[in-house]
Parts: structure tokens; C-alpha cells; sequence
């Protein structure tokens, strides 16, 4: 057999022998990465077994509803969504998610940290698992 012809350029190079390892990614430690996520759905789980063990039975669907919506919805402690949002979410008018607002506050399981409405943005919330005693 013939050896294959020759390009000029096209020679294979040795490997690089270098000391320097801060250019070779993959000679790098992965990123640890802190393991407060774990740590917080751990505590949303527990709080969503807690309200389904204790409090779910004593509501009606569409007080259900509107807890569910605003505890998915909860970041950093309040959930920020208008009436109306949540009304469409939930299958429900938005006087029947007024009303089941209304209920949950009273109920304890739910706190109204800022009032929204026209001009002024959505409203925030605080969502409890367990009714406030």
C-alpha cells in the first residue's frame, strides 16, 4: 500500500505538556452547590402535608382552589397575584375567589399583607398552613 500523501500544514503536533492547569476545564473541581434548595422544598412539602392533614376536610373547593394557587405561587414568604388571576386559575368568578379570600382570612389561613387594586398593582399575600391560634 501507498502511504497517503502529505499536506504542508497539516503535521500532527505533540500533546501540549504544560504545568499551567487554569486553562484545562476539565481538570476543575465542579461547583458545590449549597443545599438550601433541598432544604426549602423539604419545608414547602411539609407544609402542604400539614394543611392536607389538618385543615383540607374542613374547606370548601373553592377556598381549596385559591389556597393552592396562592401557596404555589408563594416567594419568599408572600404571594403577589390579583383577584381576577386567581379567579381564572381556580374556575371561579372573581367574586367567588373575593369571597374565598375572605373565608381563608378569617379562617387564619391566610393574611392579606398589601391590598391591591386599580392603579395600584396586585395584591400580596401570606399563605399558613394551619389556621393562626
Amino acid at each position: 500500500m501507498s502511504e497517503a500523501p502529505k499536506l504542508d500544514g497539516c503535521e500532527v503536533l505533540p500533546p501540549l505538556e504544560s504545568t499551567d492547569t487554569r486553562n484545562l476545564t476539565s481538570c476543575r473541581e465542579p461547583e458545590i452547590k449549597p443545599k438550601t434548595t433541598r432544604k426549602r422544598a423539604a419545608n414547602r412539602f411539609a407544609t402542604l402535608n400539614q394543611f392536607i392533614d389538618e385543615t383540607l376536610a374542613t374547606l370548601c373547593r373553592g377556598d381549596i382552589a385559591v389556597w393552592m394557587i396562592l401557596y404555589r405561587d408563594t416567594r419568599n414568604g408572600t404571594a403577589r397575584t390579583s383577584q381576577a388571576d386567581i379567579a381564572r386559575r381556580g374556575g371561579l368568578s372573581v367574586r367567588g375567589a373575593a369571597k374565598a379570600i375572605k373565608r381563608l382570612e378569617k379562617r387564619g389561613l391566610l393574611r392579606v399583607v398589601y391590598q391591591g387594586g386599580l392603579n395600584r398593582g396586585s395584591s400580596r399575600y401570606s399563605v399558613l398552613p394551619l389556621p393562626d391560634t
